[in-house]
């Protein structure tokens, strides 16, 4: 859209280091120190010092803190990011944005404010 060649954030699923599996209701706090996959719902609050998957089935109810984040379910909360937000066509996310990078596919929904700084100014 603005002449800026797409870079989409790479994250293996070989790679997931936790998996919140579809079926699954978690109320709480939850840390990682890996990538972290949602395929079922969460609430409360959520950190890792790696990155989040939330799957198409995932459905997070809570502020977000990760390094990247790719959105493919539904978030209704702030996201802080130290990198870069992808929110897939299939995504809905409800929060405010304070990251270094966004794509949203065509097809997405978002409602809130984005800030975008750089890594080193990223903090919630």
């Amino acid at each position: 859209m603005f002449g800026k060649k797409k870079e989409e954030i790479s994250i293996s699923s070989e790679a997931v280091d936790t998996l919140i599996g579809k079926g699954t209701e978690i109320q709480g706090v939850i840390r990682a120190s890996g990538v972290l996959r949602i395929e079922g719902r969460v609430e409360g609050e959520l950190e890792s010092a790696g990155d989040v998957i939330v799957a198409d089935t995932g459905a997070v109810n809570a502020h977000i803190k990760a390094r990247n984040a790719i959105i493919a379910g539904e978030v209704n909360g702030n996201i802080f990011l130290s990198g870069k937000l992808e929110i897939k066509s299939s995504g809905r996310v409800l929060g405010d944005l304070k990251v270094e990078g966004l794509t949203i596919e065509d097809g997405a929904f978002f409602e809130g404010r984005c800030e975008m700084n750089k890594a080193k100014e990223v903090e919630g």
